[in-house]
């Protein structure tokens, strides 16, 4: 990922002993010493770069599983956006939403937090945004509800939805220019020493939890597709990973021969949603899944959206304002900030438990002020294009299962602070869904920001966690603040560090090395500052160990 590793030869497939590939001759990583690392658990490393064919499906893969969350943004704001009967213009909010996406991951993986995460459409958003288009002003009138008045290419109906959309733009673009400022000011950096686990573990809980309905719903259009899927998913991931299959491989001496290859652990999520796919053509071909539109199950047919690919242009190009001139309101603005917020929580987690799982050290924290900024910039770009919603970092469950470990669970005042977080940020937003009319001031302006950010799950759990682990008196162990701290701190401006996080092209080394781009907060920089140590790390990287410390004599003093 770093050009300080370009002239070291590139990891490609070997064949083991036992006839097993791997990018390893051994299985593991080694240190410089000879000694087994730590991250034999990974096909590859961080740096390592696989074969431009293996590459191919990886990303096909990594496409496919966030395919159901990007698709699912414009899926679920449909109804909202009075688009439930016009499935032609979800489908162009869907390809602008994947276009965006793709321009956002490139983004942060060149410039950002240079970490493998995928950038796409925000859980964190969606909250905020319904909230919005729920207020009496957004409310769809009839004649866009009944399907039989309905006429999708009429202009009135198109400026009905697109006026929504661009009101959900300028809100967006607004609450982006925050992220940008929290991250690129390093704001986001000051910040991190009052925002412990305590306070991040509740807000990305709450991120996905609300939507258990609408979860609960599309798998509820057939459960035995649903729960095939689920089962080969866990079945491959988790049960025959360390099983090997042939596969066919040329090169080395053997030229043209078979090898083991551990499929289902590269290719889980990919095997399992191509097997559920031909499970339902077939039942489509063979009409066991009903034909009629109103039937149980006849959304799992492969047919349903027949009608939108014959209408559908073969190629299109989003383009920003391709909805018009975006539009701003007090409440859309700080409702989105509030989901600006949850998504910039999460996105921390996300950074530290990415970093652990691909073997590489902590992110310093200008590799957060960068992606955060970066992450911003995407929303900025998202609300431009026009997808309805910002961009975020995919990895919302790992993040819980990475940061929640340094806190003590054992400890009656972290459970009492944990749990009393979920539940008022589930009971809170469903008691002023029901009871809106019981806070209205008079002034029209301020109820309308109060019903969005106290229908907002993430925001009154993520606050209320931040007020009762900063006020509750604990000691920082106890809360986990002496763990998370010492990470970060271990992660500082080290030659380590530097390898993972640096900038590519040479910036930083070669060009824009001044003194003052160096002071800048989202800057990579090494302890001291002197070229010789950006040297020494680029000499090293080939026999970095990133799990663990490297011995003195590794470092060479002279190149």
């Amino acid at each position: 990922m770093n050009s300080a590793v370009t002239s070291c030869e590139s990891p490609k497939l070997l064949e083991s002993d036992d006839g097993v590939l791997d990018s390893h001759p051994d299985g593991q990583v080694r240190k410089k010493n000879g000694q087994p690392g730590t991250s034999s658990h990974l096909v590859y490393g961080i740096m390592d770069i696989p074969p431009w064919y293996l590459c191919i499906f990886l990303g096909i893969q990594h496409f496919l599983t966030a395919l159901g969350g990007l698709v699912a943004v414009p899926l679920i704001l449909a109804k909202n956006l009075c688009l439930q009967h016009d499935p032609l213009s979800q489908s162009y909010l869907i390809s602008t939403i994947l276009f965006v996406s793709g321009i956002c991951t490139l983004l942060q993986v060149f410039f950002g937090v240079r970490l493998p995460i995928l950038q796409g459409g925000t859980m964190a958003f969606i909250a905020p945004s319904l909230a919005m288009l729920s207020l009496p002003a957004w409310k769809c009138p009839e004649w866009m509800i009944n399907a039989s008045l309905v006429n999708t290419s009429s202009p009135e109906f198109t400026e009905e939805w697109q006026k929504r959309i661009r009101e959900l733009q300028g809100a967006i673009m607004v609450a982006s220019c925050v992220q940008m400022l929290v991250g690129f000011s390093g704001l986001i950096g000051f910040l991190m020493r009052f925002i412990g686990p305590l306070t991040i573990a509740p807000t990305i809980t709450l991120v996905a939890l609300p939507l258990f309905d609408s979860a609960g719903n599309d798998a509820g259009i057939h459960w035995g597709i649903a729960a095939m899927t689920i089962f080969l998913i866990v079945l491959f991931s988790q049960y025959l990973k360390n099983v090997t299959l042939p596969v066919p491989v040329y090169g080395g001496q053997k030229k043209c021969h078979t090898s083991k290859f551990h499929v289902f652990q590269v290719f889980p999520v990919l095997l399992a949603l191509c097997i559920s796919w031909l499970t339902c053509f077939g039942l489509t071909v063979t009409d066991v899944l009903p034909s009629a539109p109103t039937a149980y199950g006849h959304l799992a047919r492969t047919d349903t959206k027949g009608s939108v690919l014959s209408q559908a242009p073969w190629f299109r190009i989003p383009y920003p304002g391709q909805w018009g001139l975006p539009t701003i309101s007090l409440a859309g603005v700080f409702g989105i900030i509030a989901g600006v917020i949850s998504s910039m929580v999460e996105s921390v987690g996300d950074y530290y438990a990415c970093a652990r799982l691909v073997g590489a050290p902590a992110p310093p924290r200008h590799a957060i002020n960068r992606g955060i900024g970066i992450e911003g910039l995407g929303c900025l770009l998202a609300g431009a294009w026009g997808t309805g919603n910002g961009t975020t970092s995919y990895s919302e469950n790992v993040a819980v299962l990475g940061i929640t470990q340094y806190v003590d669970m054992n400890s009656s005042r972290n459970l009492f602070v944990f749990g009393f977080s979920i539940y008022c940020g589930l009971a809170i937003p469903n008691w002023v869904n029901k009871n809106s009319e019981k806070l209205q001031t008079g002034i029209l302006q301020l109820d309308q920001v109060i019903q969005v950010l106290l229908t907002t799950g993430m925001f009154v759990g993520g606050l209320l966690g931040f007020l009762l682990d900063n006020t509750i008196p604990g000691s920082a162990e106890e809360r986990g603040l002496l763990a998370w701290n010492q990470i970060q701190e271990e992660s500082q401006e080290t030659s380590k560090a530097f390898e993972v996080y640096g900038l590519p092209c040479g910036i930083g080394t070669k060009f824009c090395t001044s003194s003052c781009v160096q002071c800048l907060p989202f800057w990579p920089r090494l302890e001291g500052g002197g070229k010789g140590e950006v040297e020494v790390s680029s000499l090293t990287s080939c026999s970095t160990d990133y799990s663990g410390d490297r011995h003195k004599n590794d470092l060479e003093t002279r190149m």
